[in-house]
């Protein structure tokens, strides 16, 4: 097990699997289909993100580097949680970009029954350990450990 320390962007607790990507994350690429045309799995849609392309995003831990993309991943991101299609977790290595915190903070406040902890700033070192598959323990000051 290895922790690593990182700042809170919204609150919470959890448990989940790590889904890894170590190239910026396109949201609206990523939720379209499970946001447009009602994809349960929501499996990430970004067929230029080879790392992620295909697999299923929901409860899991979705640990990148940043987003990338067009202006409307806050609002998508904020749909995704709405709709109960949401990461369990967004645990970034670098500083979050403020449209993505601009959605996880919206969700955070404006969507009963969703809480989606977001970390950032967890170092380029989590993002060169962290594998798809392993165990992330999300802690609510900020400390993720990854098993």
């Amino acid at each position: 097990m290895k922790q690593f320390k990182g700042r809170v962007v919204t609150p919470g607790e959890v448990t989940a699997e790590a889904v890894v990507t170590t190239e910026g994350f396109n949201t609206l690429a990523s939720f379209q289909m499970a946001l447009q045309f009602g994809d349960d799995e929501v499996k990430c849609g970004d067929q230029s993100n080879k790392q992620l392309y295909g697999k299923p995003l929901i409860n899991k831990a979705l640990c990148l580097p940043q987003t990338i993309g067009s202006t409307t991943g806050g609002l998508v991101l904020y749909c995704a949680c709405a709709l109960h299609k949401n990461p369990a977790c967004m645990l970034f290595a670098n500083p979050i970009d403020s449209l993505a915190a601009a959605g996880a903070v919206l969700a955070d406040v404006w969507v009963d029954g969703i809480t989606m902890p977001v970390i950032d700033s967890l170092g380029d070192e989590f993002l060169s350990y962290v594998k798809d598959g392993m165990k992330i323990v999300v802690k609510p000051d900020g400390i993720v450990e990854v098993y």
